[in-house]
């Protein structure tokens, strides 16, 4: 059995792990590996934001623009495609894109084609809402833990491989021990979320500042090859507590630490919806992902639920991807979106804004 940190990242621990060193896991699950050469990622999650139907062709339309200004030399190495329905009503489409070289993805974002599309006055007279909120966490900032070895979605596309039987998943801290950087740093929150351009309340283009250790989980299911019991243990078993989690956190992430929750579901470049979907969750800080995940009744039943079924996984894909990034690192920008979305909810608005 091996451990999730590959060995290249494996340093003197000064930080104590919650299990003994014989510790055995429940069940095998797998994590991504990437090549040493390796040393930096970046996520970038670009949206458009819709009020009612009428208005999905021309959102689909920048959908599609969107995913053509991935192509290319420097473009994301891999994306997907979402759709949801936030708590304000409002539509949303997202194109999810991945980069393992961060030097490129600079390139691309300032490139001529990307920064006068996104810069240009015409997305401020538009009807639709823009939205991109992209982290580029360095190896030791993130972790992946998959129930299947083949075909990883996510940040585990533009990695090269996968791992044998990894020990640390199935206790409480499990997610904390996989990141590298686990072995000698707490990843503390530290800071806060400010508006640094535009009024969310106004409307017109926001920037809104990160901070340290901000906390972005991707959780997902796939059920495209599942057959009928697995579909229905999905369905009807882990689906039902799995979106009560996912609501609360949408409704009431605030008062536990979470800026912003979306459960998408996967849809194809002409609007249809596919067998998968995945929450995105940005947080103030891993101890607060953490102490919800542990404590909290909504997680609990979706952590007892997933262990009284996993044994009887098939077919049915479930994984997910947790980082933390610098501030730095950070980049969360709107434009003409309600003052509720992404970040901007909790985000301080400086008095002379």
């Amino acid at each position: 059995m091996e451990s999730a940190i590959d060995q290249h990242l494996t340093c003197p621990r000064s930080l104590s792990r919650r299990v003994p060193d014989g510790y055995e896991p429940p069940f095998p699950m797998w994590v991504g590996r990437a090549d040493a050469s390796v040393e930096q990622v970046v996520m970038a999650y670009l949206g458009v934001q819709f009020r009612d139907e009428a208005q999905r062709p021309a959102a689909l339309a920048a959908l599609r623009h969107m995913v053509s200004g991935l192509e290319g030399t420097d473009g994301a190495s891999h994306h997907d495609l979402t759709y949801h329905v936030d708590n304000q009503g409002h539509h949303n489409l997202m194109v999810v894109g991945y980069w393992n070289d961060p030097a490129a993805y600079c390139r691309w974002l300032l490139s001529d084609k990307i920064a006068g599309w996104w810069s240009s006055e015409e997305r401020l007279s538009e009807s639709l809402g823009y939205f991109r909120e992209a982290v580029s966490p360095r190896v030791d900032q993130f972790e992946t833990l998959y129930a299947f070895q083949d075909q990883l979605p996510g940040v585990g596309a533009v990695m090269d491989g996968i791992s044998g039987e990894i020990n640390e998943h199935g206790y409480w801290g499990s997610m904390r021990e996989r990141f590298p950087l686990s072995q000698t740093d707490w990843m503390q929150g530290r800071g806060s979320l400010t508006v640094v351009s535009g009024d969310p309340d106004t409307g017109g283009r926001v920037v809104v500042q990160g901070h340290d250790n901000i906390a972005l989980i991707r959780s997902g299911q796939d059920w495209i090859a599942a057959g009928a019991e697995e579909r229905a243990l999905y369905l009807d078993e882990i689906l039902p507590t799995l979106q009560a989690g996912m609501d609360f956190l949408r409704d009431n992430g605030t008062e536990v630490g979470c800026y912003s929750n979306r459960f998408v579901q996967s849809i194809d470049l002409d609007g249809n919806l596919l067998d998968e979907s995945y929450n995105i969750g940005h947080w103030a800080s891993l101890d607060r992902l953490e102490r919800w995940a542990e404590s909290h009744p909504t997680h609990l039943r979706i952590f007892t639920t997933f262990f009284k079924v996993a044994t009887r996984l098939d077919k049915l894909r479930l994984y997910h991807e947790v980082s933390v990034s610098d501030g730095r690192q950070q980049l969360f920008e709107y434009i003409n979106c309600h003052p509720g979305t992404g970040m901007m909810r909790d985000a301080e608005v400086p008095a002379d804004v």
